[in-house]
């Protein structure tokens, strides 16, 4: 297998043996040196060993490490915006320059939660989005440029991970994680085997005639997705003159927690908010209806406060929920770090298998 081989590639002859490395610092292009352990590799899993998290999302890089119990030890975040395969690529290995000296001796492996398609399995990085692809050997390159395992996994199926090692996915065999941030999308474990799905191009089951990219009507993502409530909200927007939601002239993004919180008493607001619940409503019932799951868990910054959560579940009907027996949940994980942990468990599982 390919993981077997990434190991192997980065594995110093003498095993147990710690060695140096130099990686480019970012102190006026001094060349840093960087001690890594490989204690663990080779059967000792003690509860040091630590592991690099780098998660990938649509606004930001977030690197950090992270122990085998989910504790983040230390963290740096980098802006991204709309990038190549090719420029991702170099910002993480000008994050993982800097950050890496920082680091204990007892990193373990990388772990990448990366968007778009990922081929786990091969460490192969397919597409960021339809417009945006280029298959990237990046697991391959990250092993040989640091001297460390790599895997990478997509960043919802990463944060699925996260549920399933560190959340309330714990001892669950049959899950279905949604995350509703700047898109939609879901992560599925059924038997104990991990997937995952663009969800959010579904159809919402409302008739508003908004255009999603996908070139489909009304799908969910363009209804519920901070996106899609920043592209409502400026569509129907001269529809309500005296509305008190902020539409920034600059095409800036209507804030989605300002949406729901004049929801109350701004007609705009309330329509928006209200067409957001009944598809939220709708894809949780589709999806039960689909994968027959024992909890659904939803993250994500849209969902995070629980509003929206608690007005879909208001459009919902009894009777397609009765089998979800261990409920419908927000995420208990940090929003802020859910990614990163995702991808620190891409490494720990990787590295377990390989065992």
């Amino acid at each position: 297998m390919v993981r077997a081989a990434a190991i192997a590639a980065s594995t110093p002859s003498s095993p147990g043996k710690a060695w140096a490395r130099s990686v480019p610092g970012d102190l006026g292009g001094l060349r840093l040196p960087l001690a890594l352990s490989v204690r663990g590799l080779y059967g000792g899993t003690g509860s040091m060993n630590t592991y690099i998290g780098i998660d990938l999302g649509g606004t930001k890089l977030l690197v950090g490490e992270v122990t085998e119990a989910g504790e983040v030890l230390r963290t740096r975040s980098y802006p991204t915006g709309a990038l190549t395969q090719q420029q991702a690529m170099d910002l993480i290995c000008s994050a993982l320059d800097a950050f890496l000296p920082e680091c204990s001796p007892a990193v373990q492996a990388i772990g990448l939660g990366l968007v778009g398609r990922i081929d786990s399995e091969k460490g192969l990085w397919l597409e960021i989005s339809g417009g945006r692809k280029a298959t990237l050997p990046i697991c391959e390159v990250l092993s040989q440029r640091y001297s460390l395992p790599a895997f990478a996994d997509n960043d919802v199926r990463s944060a699925l991970k996260a549920e399933l090692r560190f959340g309330q996915g714990r001892g669950i065999k049959d899950l279905i994680y949604i995350n509703v941030g700047t898109g939609v999308a879901a992560g599925f474990v059924t038997g104990g085997h991990c997937n995952a799905g663009e969800i959010g191009h579904t159809s919402s089951g409302l008739p508003f005639r908004i255009s999603c990219e996908c070139g489909r009507d009304d799908c969910v993502e363009s209804v519920i997705s901070g996106l899609g409530l920043s592209n409502c909200a400026r569509l129907l927007a001269p529809e309500y003159p005296d509305t008190r939601l902020t539409i920034p002239a600059d095409g800036g993004r209507v804030s989605a927690a300002d949406i729901f919180r004049l929801s109350d008493t701004d007609p705009l607001c309330h329509r928006l908010t209200e067409q957001a619940a009944k598809a939220l409503s709708n894809l949780l019932m589709n999806l039960v209806r689909f994968n027959d799951p024992q909890a659904i868990i939803l993250g994500g910054g849209v969902v995070s406060d629980g509003f929206l959560l608690k007005k879909a579940l208001g459009y919902t009907q009894a009777h397609p929920l009765r089998y979800v027996t261990a409920g419908i949940h927000l995420t208990t994980l940090d929003p802020r770090t859910i990614g990163l942990l995702g991808a620190a468990s891409n490494a720990i599982i990787g590295m377990e298998e390989a065992i």
